[in-house]
């Protein structure tokens, strides 16, 4: 069943996604445009600012709010419906989108995929699939920065690996030893990609079938 508070905090969540995405960082486009910043630097830093105010706060939130993964799956499904439609019609938004890839909706497709799967798999402990989310969000978003800041292009860099790391094998001690190790899994995994899967599939997705071992073969790893 699911509950009012659920329901409201669905909707206010909602709500700061859409804020963030269509008006906020759109803003912050113009600003970094007028202060000499090219495009791809602009849209890139964007997508990284995304990737934690949305990504990263809501999954942070999710535990402490719902019983059920039902609404926040919705959510992110609905998110990733909407963020490729401008692809598909070709009027992408500019400030955060590009026409070489839409990683942006495969992002909200593997949050709530990886959510679900963690909650239904743990027997309703979020933190199984939050926690491969917020390195996908957060820990992503700060080697993406860092790359930024360096290249000022989209490029790999084990500098930003490096920085990814130093946030996501600390935070990964929330689930203990087996959350440390999927942190740093997922900040070394990050490095590698292969067309047509990006990081926004290997990060989770590898942090994750580290937590699900540990949890059926090696508990002892886990704080929980």
């Amino acid at each position: 069943m699911i509950s009012v508070e659920e329901t409201a905090a669905t909707v206010l969540l909602f709500a700061w996604v859409i804020f963030t995405a269509y008006f906020l960082t759109a803003n912050i486009y113009t600003y970094m445009r007028e202060r000499g910043l090219e495009n791809n630097v602009a849209v890139y830093y964007n997508r990284k600012v995304i990737h934690i105010l949305t990504g990263g706060v809501v999954a942070a939130i999710v535990p402490f709010i719902f019983k059920t993964p039902i609404l926040p799956f919705t959510m992110a499904m609905l998110l990733a419906i909407f963020l490729y439609i401008p692809h598909k019609r070709g009027k992408l938004l500019y400030w955060f989108q590009t026409a070489d890839n839409a990683y942006e909706v495969s992002f909200c497709i593997m949050w709530g995929t990886i959510l679900t799967l963690g909650w239904f798999l743990s027997e309703g402990n979020f933190w199984f699939g939050v926690l491969p989310v917020i390195f996908m969000s957060v820990g992503d978003a700060v080697t993406g920065v860092v790359r930024n800041l360096l290249y000022k292009k989209r490029t790999k860099s084990w500098w930003g690996n490096l920085a990814m790391a130093s946030f996501s094998i600390p935070t990964g001690a929330v689930l203990g030893a087996a959350g440390v190790m999927a942190g740093a899994a997922a900040s070394f995994i990050e490095h590698f990609e292969a067309k047509p899967i990006d990081d926004n599939i290997t990060v989770p997705l590898c942090s994750f079938v580290i937590l699900m071992l540990a949890r059926f073969y090696a508990p002892w790893l886990l704080a929980f």
